[in-house]
């Protein structure tokens, strides 16, 4: 799928939670797309591609995110975020979905599969935010540049140099091979941030919203979590270790199996889309 045919498939819809951007491709049963921070839908664009002859893909831009925004006063939590996807499919009228989520993604699908069984068909889970490891430790100087205000020109920085963006201090270790991120995915990620005056001032408030008590407060509830779940997880991930992928494995009764991906890293679906897409053809027959 190219750039150009990825932005054919944006559209958009109205929710209670405001205007929400999708990009969609294939028919038949939907699933549903879910990313993490700094990145946006186009992070799904080779599931797009590759599984739309057995699905109706729908990659989503959380709120703050992508083409998605958020008002001044908005909740940006992952609980918000994981109400707005009941708000998202109510508003398609879409029923049930197979449920994908990467990064804080992850954590967002969680929240929305304990609290909307009956709405997932099949959950997968890669490498994210779980239990009490976030926000990683690693990520940390993130949450304190958003913090200290140093988030605009650090984003200008990376726009302006895209050797920035793949550095080790930046977003490099999302990547086994960051020679692999054009520099037009990174203006696709970066850019919505400049739209509108307020737009990196959102993605402020959704880092200062980061709480893992919300996540460790579903426990109880993934413990009773039939759903027909799939992990796959990256062996190299320096954010989310693998025990997470065995800690989820042994909460959730649903687990199907656990994939790893020896030397992967955060991103994998993104540089590993040929290995992701056939666990997940593999998980949803």
């Amino acid at each position: 799928m190219t750039v150009q045919q990825f932005q054919a498939a944006r559209k958009h819809v109205d929710t209670p939670s405001g205007r929400i951007h999708y990009a969609e491709a294939g028919t038949g049963p939907v699933a549903l797309f879910v990313h993490g921070i700094l990145v946006n839908n186009h992070l799904w664009r080779h599931q797009l591609a590759g599984l739309s002859d057995i699905r109706r893909c729908i990659a989503i831009d959380t709120l703050a995110h992508g083409a998605t925004e958020a008002s001044a006063t908005q909740d940006l939590s992952t609980a918000a975020q994981a109400a707005m996807l009941a708000e998202f499919l109510d508003a398609l009228g879409i029923d049930a979905v197979d449920l994908v989520g990467n990064d804080g993604g992850g954590a967002v699908c969680q929240i929305f599969a304990v609290n909307h069984p009956g709405r997932v068909r099949s959950l997968t889970l890669t490498d994210c935010d779980t239990h009490d490891n976030w926000p990683p430790q690693a990520f940390q100087g993130f949450v304190d540049l958003c913090a200290s205000g140093g988030l605009r020109d650090t984003l200008a920085a990376m726009l302006d140099n895209k050797d920035i963006f793949r550095s080790p201090g930046a977003l490099g270790p999302c990547y086994e091979d960051t020679t692999s991120v054009s520099d037009t995915t990174i203006d696709i990620y970066l850019k919505p941030y400049f739209s509108a005056p307020d737009r990196i001032r959102g993605l402020e408030r959704f880092v200062a919203a980061f709480d893992n008590s919300q996540t460790v407060a579903i426990e109880p509830k993934l413990r009773m979590l039939d759903v027909p779940t799939l992990i796959v997880w990256a062996t190299d991930d320096v954010y989310f270790d693998r025990k997470w992928a065995h800690w989820l494995a042994g909460r959730i009764p649903g687990t199907r199996r656990v994939v790893e991906f020896e030397g992967a890293r955060l991103f994998f679906p993104e540089e590993r889309p040929e290995a992701f897409n056939r666990e997940l053809r593999a998980h949803w027959s």
